[in-house]
């Protein structure tokens, strides 16, 4: 490898956007307490016969599926650290099936939330 293809290797990198570090053990321990506090959460949930039977539930475990969903892609598959454009094209299509989903939910009256 020459002094050239360094450079060049270099510059490649400052036009993909910043390197980040990836984390460390300690990052990924209290990533794992955090994704078991909400797994422990949603078990908790499903286990109170009132809030079962409340508009509160599916919602409730929508949000902590999603929670938890994103944290296992930010800090397990490193999408955090990587260029902004593959978390676009992650993200982009995962808000527009999350949308997808939840519009049907509703048209089906899977998901009603009744105001008042």
């Amino acid at each position: 490898m020459t002094h050239s293809d360094t450079h060049v290797s270099h510059v490649d990198h400052a036009a993909l956007g910043e390197v980040k570090e990836h984390p460390t053990w300690s990052t990924y321990w209290k990533v794992a307490v955090i994704l078991t506090i909400i797994t422990a959460l949603e078990v908790w949930v499903y286990y109170i016969p009132s809030f079962v039977a409340s508009h509160l539930f599916v919602p409730t475990l929508l949000i902590l599926s999603a929670l938890k969903f994103a944290i296992v892609v930010l800090f397990y598959m490193h999408l955090r650290y990587d260029h902004r454009l593959f978390r676009a094209l992650f993200t982009g299509p995962l808000i527009i099936a999350m949308a997808t989903i939840v519009s049907l939910l509703f048209l089906f009256g899977h998901l009603v939330i009744h105001a008042g």
